[in-house]
């Protein structure tokens, strides 16, 4: 509590420094002149004071007009009241600023609220992986991710699209991207030679995205435990790589990030 006061005081202590630089201060003969005018509108007020006191006194009936006299008090009067109004903001200016300012008690706004990203259901327990096989490379993805599987049909190409984009093959009305999976994988493998010798056969759809990747063989489903994965710790060198699955060498793809890099028009080099 003590350091709270005592830190409370040092911030009041260096704001008054800091606003009082920003108004000069008020002259002492300014201020001894407002006080004596201040002064003189008190007596003026107690002489309207005494005024008003014996006008209640007289018969209600009694209609009284005021005099060129009192007129010209009553003028005197208001040019008092106009004199002892500016000495008063005269007389305010001479108060430092830090006891003339009132501090708004608002509520602190509360804090945003940051949504952790939900963990991956596969995270959890055992899970089921399908591996597939691309160019003699062995790739799996989890099944809680795995958008479907549909054999390789007529592609349409596009043009200005990356070297990885074969282009899009209509599957019941649903236009699918489909991705040279050896060629986004392997870029710096894939030649002519490579390309002659595959034979895309199917593509596995990622999640709920139009994104698919051409593989040439199913190879099987297989349940996993979270220890038969070496998982991914750090972030942002590859992203598209959950884990590592041990006993097979074989890549595990994180679905959520690659459908994002592919959105990028990203590769494996990314």
């Amino acid at each position: 509590m003590s350091n709270l006061i005592a830190s409370q005081k040092v911030m009041q202590h260096y704001l008054s420094a800091l606003l009082t630089e920003e108004e000069p201060a008020v002259p002492t003969a300014e201020v001894a002149i407002a006080e004596q005018k201040k002064q003189q509108l008190n007596e003026l007020l107690a002489q309207a004071v005494v005024t008003e006191v014996v006008a209640e006194t007289v018969t209600e009936t009694k209609v009284v007009t005021p005099s060129a006299v009192e007129t010209n008090a009553m003028a005197a009067l208001k040019a008092k009241f106009a004199e002892a109004e500016a000495a008063q903001a005269l007389q305010q200016r001479a108060v430092p600023v830090s006891e003339r300012i009132t501090v708004a008690q608002s509520t602190p706004p509360a804090p945003p609220v940051v949504t952790a990203a939900p963990a991956k259901d596969y995270r959890q327990g055992r899970f089921q992986a399908l591996f597939f096989d691309v160019a003699g490379l062995k790739v799996a993805v989890p099944l809680k991710e795995l958008g479907g599987i549909h054999q390789i049909g007529s592609i349409n190409s596009l043009i200005g699209k990356p070297q990885w984009f074969k282009g899009v093959m209509l599957y019941r009305e649903q236009k699918i991207s489909i991705v040279d999976t050896a060629r986004w994988v392997m870029p710096e493998k894939y030649d002519q030679s490579l390309q002659q010798k595959l034979n895309y056969q199917y593509v596995i759809m990622l999640g709920n995205s139009n994104w698919g990747l051409c593989c040439e063989t199913l190879v099987n489903t297989y349940v996993l435990e979270q220890d038969d994965v070496k998982w991914r710790e750090a972030e942002g060198k590859r992203p598209w790589m959950a884990g590592l699955i041990k006993k097979h060498m074989c890549v595990l793809l994180d679905v959520d990030a690659m459908i994002d890099l592919l959105n990028r028009g990203l590769d494996i080099s990314a």
